[in-house]
């Protein structure tokens, strides 16, 4: 496998597109924690990638052009979206109490996606609290002030997991 990075410039779309789609879908389904939404994501970028390929081919780095899109669509996204979820019938009892679950990965689908976005930006991808701050377009503030709340309740849903062991 090639890394697409700075220097390596692929010689066709194809090229890339079969080389590091599977890293990319990673990163979608990392922001989404769904793959159904990861893949719509990935397509999504990459029906764009097409139409602007010579731009960002000479520019020596289209993956990094590709991961932005696909951020930026997915903030797009959740931004349309509202916040309560519709049902088709009223539960008649309330749900009952149940254990929280083991695994990291489900506590951290049920952050707010700004959270998560920042949480997969900041250490998935390695970025610094300015360009997670122009990606999202939000201030860096913003981007520490997001990271401590989401790793805050990590903390407090993780933690209690790993005492009951």
């Amino acid at each position: 496998m090639t890394a697409w990075g700075v220097g390596t410039v692929p010689r066709s779309l194809a090229d890339f597109a079969a080389d590091r789609i599977d890293a990319l879908f990673r990163y979608a389904y990392m922001l989404t924690g769904n793959p159904h939404d990861a893949a719509d994501l990935v397509q999504e970028a990459m029906v764009r990638l097409r139409s602007s390929w010579p731009c960002v081919q000479r520019k020596h780095n289209p993956e990094s052009y590709v991961r932005t899109t696909i951020t930026r669509l997915h903030i797009s996204v959740w931004r349309r979206r509202r916040r309560e979820h519709l049902a088709w019938e009223v539960p008649e009892q309330p749900k009952s109490v149940a254990e929280p679950p083991l695994d990291l990965w489900d506590e951290l689908a049920k952050l707010p996606k700004r959270q998560r976005a920042v949480l997969v930006l900041r250490y998935y991808e390695d970025r610094s609290d300015a360009e997670i701050a122009e990606i999202l377009g939000i201030s860096p503030g913003t981007v520490r002030s997001q990271a401590s709340r989401a790793l805050g309740k990590l903390r407090d849903t993780v933690t209690p997991l790993r005492r009951l062991r």
